[in-house]
């Protein structure tokens, strides 16, 4: 069996890569990335430690790809952040989400290879999200229940209203993800939709706009500054987080039963059970590194922000017998053994 993992030097990408290999240790696993992502060229020992075949190359050049054919093609090449294309130029962004895409889609329909194509929750409508009824508390916000429209304290379902703007990032993944849905139609192809909410786990080189879990505890470990960012600066919003060995449980299980998951699209989430407000995180993160940092407070709201952000999975637990296993508390203490142990690399990251 071969395996094309593109984005496999990334965070999610390089764990994939190296669970698959680890279940099928006889298969060839290539991990195609361009290193666009600074911190992603630290994987590099690990993979090939691993017995993974790197290929230096991008999704947004079809010439770059490896020899095919694959027997599948696990798609998590994308530009991650939701400010991308706000501040600069989407060309980056749109070229590697949608044209990337596109390629992938196309190698895989020659290769008459399985896809599993890694989607997101932001291809959910901001100002569905956002319009739901909310509760406001001492530390959190939570959504209220007993109102129409898929969304509950459970979190978002598929069901939710799809219409309305969801920023430039999430409309690239929701476009990927309708073309997925033709290539299913035109040519019969065989594919996995994940919708992922925030992923977290040791090896995720955090920013401020995307890997939060890590960002906060590279912060209390190194002590360096934070800031809670809009909804008045509290540090009450909400995201549900999953961590990323389970994730890699899933998609190895999806995989090893291709036929039975092929079709599937749909919320991939750590759910209610695994949602914090960053405040509440803060908590998380000071009691596993045992220092306490300066948190800064800027109460206006950036472009895309959410308040609350939780995934129901309730279609997917349908399906499997899958859970996660790992809670936040595990994430962050996951992620704290990880920078204290790689400190002297990510300290200048």
């Amino acid at each position: 069996m071969r395996l094309l993992v593109t984005g496999g030097a990334g965070f999610v990408g390089s764990h994939l890569a190296i669970a698959l290999k680890g279940r099928w240790p006889s298969a060839e696993v290539v991990a195609l990335d361009n290193l666009y992502r600074r911190g992603s060229e630290l994987n590099l020992p690990r993979l090939e430690s691993n017995g993974i075949v790197f290929h230096r190359g991008d999704v947004r050049d079809r010439s770059t790809f490896p020899a095919g054919p694959f027997d599948f093609l696990v798609e998590c090449s994308a530009e991650p952040s939701v400010l991308a294309g706000i501040e600069s130029s989407p060309d980056y962004l749109m070229q590697t989400n949608l044209t990337g895409a596109y390629h992938c889609l196309e190698a895989a329909r020659q290769w008459n290879a399985g896809v599993l194509f890694m989607s997101t929750s932001r291809v959910y409508p901001i100002g569905v999200l956002e319009s739901h009824p909310y509760a406001e508390d001492a530390t959190r916000f939570s959504w209220a229940d007993g109102h129409a429209g898929g969304i509950s304290s459970r979190g978002v379902t598929e069901d939710v209203d799809m219409r309305g703007a969801r920023s430039l990032y999430g409309y690239t993944k929701y476009a990927a993800e309708l073309l997925v849905e033709e290539y299913r139609a035109a040519f019969g192809l065989r594919a996995v939709v994940n919708r992922c909410g925030v992923i977290a786990g040791p090896w995720q080189f955090g920013k401020v706009d995307q890997g939060v879990a890590a960002l906060w505890v590279l912060a209390h470990f190194f002590g360096r500054p934070l800031k809670y960012i809009g909804y008045g600066g509290g540090g009450k919003q909400v995201r549900d987080f999953l961590h990323v060995q389970d994730l890699c449980d899933l998609m190895v299980e999806q995989v090893h039963d291709f036929d039975r998951w092929d079709g599937w699209s749909g919320n991939v989430s750590g759910g209610s059970a695994n949602a914090v407000s960053l405040c509440e995180l803060t908590a998380l993160c000071r009691e596993a590194v045992g220092r306490d940092i300066v948190i800064d407070a800027e109460p206006e709201n950036r472009p895309g922000d959410l308040r609350i952000f939780i995934g129901d999975c309730a279609r997917l637990f349908e399906r499997t017998a899958w859970r996660p296993v790992r809670g936040v508390r595990n994430i962050v203490e996951d992620i704290e053994g990880w920078v204290r142990q790689q400190s002297v690399s990510l300290q200048n990251l």
